[in-house]
């Protein structure tokens, strides 16, 4: 392949982006990358194009503040009219965001062949947006780039052996992002000359099971409350949740800060004592920076971390997450185990697409 269209549009797409962008340069392939607009806010999308050097996007859809099927329809549209003129000889997605799945779609409903990175990851919840669109985008993609030996076994499960697609192991391209960036973010970063505290909690949310519950909200809030006292949280709020919590009249004790860029957001994983996040990303980010991690949900796609005890689910049980943050806090880890490759994970893909 000597030309890819990469479908971008949430905040670790862009991170993922950045790490095959550089490979593309090197092994001379022609990449366009088409920004749908999912994540709006300029700290979400504009602010990590420019830090991490990824190539500026050939189109922007600018779709964004509608729910799910109107999003992913219009995205759908546009990005079926780009594929039309640009004529790629392949589509790229990442992960499992109504970006991904019509990038999917529109590529393959024009057989063009489809990539999927961050492919066969489950979390065998089907109540989640999420988990629909990785089975149907890896059930209609060519290749599929698993980053985990789950990954692979969740495939084979599902009968993915007998379909005329190509699975290869290529390891977790988040961690190439982690290993390559942790460098540049000392020199970049700069959120925590603006913290209150120096010993804190890193706290994300933003799922929708989550946000839109109002039980799960309110046990949540309850929760990292509770943690507040112990040692302070520090959350920084997508727009939407900011504006979900404003609503809720739930009380907040700790401390939310405004959506911070990636150097920023290394920052904060290097200094903080623990991390309590509903992000899958995160919840692998704080592996890579050597921090225990409660996730708040009831599954997780990255199985690993939990079967190593590097990460604890509790849902959105107030008394089950002040419980793993006692222990959690206490409990010493290897963090020196492999579990997702080596930084090689880009260029494995890359490789991989160059063969198919």
């Amino acid at each position: 392949m000597k030309r890819i269209i990469t479908i971008v549009g949430a905040r670790p797409q862009f991170v993922k982006a950045a790490t095959l962008s550089r490979e593309f340069i090197r092994a001379g392939i022609d990449e366009k990358i088409v920004h749908t607009g999912q994540h709006f806010d300029a700290n979400m999308s504009d602010v990590f194009f420019t830090e991490m050097e990824i190539p500026q996007p050939a189109y922007q859809l600018d779709i964004n503040g509608v729910g799910h099927g109107a999003m992913t329809g219009r995205m759908l549209e546009g990005i079926e009219k780009i594929l039309l003129t640009e004529k790629p000889e392949g589509v790229l997605v990442f992960g499992d965001t109504n970006s991904t799945l019509a990038g999917a779609l529109a590529a393959a409903k024009l057989h063009i062949p489809v990539i999927h990175v961050e492919a066969g990851l489950r979390s065998f919840n089907m109540q989640m947006p999420e988990e629909i669109n990785r089975i149907l985008t890896d059930r209609i993609s060519s290749l599929l780039c698993c980053p985990t030996d789950a990954a692979l076994k969740n495939l084979a499960a599902e009968g993915f052996d007998n379909l005329p697609v190509q699975i290869v192991k290529n390891g977790d391209v988040m961690q190439d992002a982690a290993l390559y960036y942790a460098r540049k973010a000392s020199e970049k970063a700069t959120v925590l000359n603006h913290l209150p505290v120096k010993r804190f909690v890193l706290a994300t949310v933003h799922r929708q099971e989550n946000t839109d519950d109002p039980v799960h909200l309110k046990g949540i809030v309850e929760g990292l409350n509770a943690i507040h006292r112990e040692v302070p949280v520090v959350l920084p709020l997508h727009p939407r949740t900011r504006n979900i919590l404003q609503q809720s009249g739930l009380t907040i004790d700790f401390i939310t800060i405004d959506p911070v860029g990636y150097f920023d957001m290394i920052s904060l994983l290097q200094n903080c004592q623990l991390v309590v996040t509903d992000s899958g990303g995160v919840q692998k980010e704080a592996f890579f920076f050597q921090k225990q991690c409660i996730t708040l949900r009831e599954q997780t796609e990255w199985v690993e971390l939990v079967e190593h005890g590097f990460n604890r689910l509790t849902g959105s049980n107030p008394n089950l997450i002040q419980e793993s943050f006692f222990q959690m806090m206490n409990q010493q880890s290897d963090f020196s185990v492999n579990l997702y490759g080596n930084g090689e994970a880009a260029r494995k893909a890359v490789s991989e697409i160059l063969k198919y």
